[in-house]
Parts: structure tokens; C-alpha cells; sequence
């Protein structure tokens, strides 16, 4: 009995967790991409960059960003904020 009721506090962790997470606006992009991300550099750059503050951005990221058509929203520095490397 509490094996059952511990699965059902988890499928309804998982339900309440999952179910809204998103805005309108995240849901239209996950619906026009299958993947969660275009590349792998696009998802490392993604984990290396968790929000504006502190946004650790290269021109190769830029350059990548361009060519592999990168998506989501997007993080903005001011040009001296762009590393070299």
C-alpha cells in the first residue's frame, strides 16, 4: 500500500512539474523545432548561459548562433560584454 501511494505522489509530481512550464510563446517554438536544440554547441552554450546575468558569449558563439540557426530566447550583451575566446 504505501509502495502504491509513494508511485502515485511521483506520477503526480512529475504531472504537476512538467504541466506549466511553458508560455504560449514556448510552446509555438517547441512545436516548429523537434529537437530541444540545433546543434551541440547550441545546448552548451545554452547551459553555459542559464539567464542574462553574467552571459558568457563569444563572436564564435555569435558566429554559430548565425549558421546553425540557433532558437529560444535570445540572451543580449553590450558589444564590450563579447569575449575574444
Amino acid at each position: 500500500m504505501l509502495r502504491q501511494r509513494r508511485r502515485w505522489v511521483a506520477v503526480a509530481a512529475v504531472v504537476i512539474g512538467v504541466s506549466g512550464c511553458a508560455t504560449g510563446e514556448e510552446w509555438a517554438t517547441w512545436k516548429d523545432h523537434p529537437t530541444h536544440f540545433a546543434s551541440g554547441d547550441h545546448a552548451s552554450f545554452s547551459f553555459r548561459n542559464r539567464g542574462d546575468k553574467n552571459a558568457h558569449v563569444t563572436r564564435t558563439d555569435i558566429s554559430k548562433a548565425r549558421d546553425e540557426g540557433w532558437w529560444g530566447r535570445p540572451i543580449t550583451v553590450k558589444q564590450e560584454q563579447i569575449l575574444e575566446r
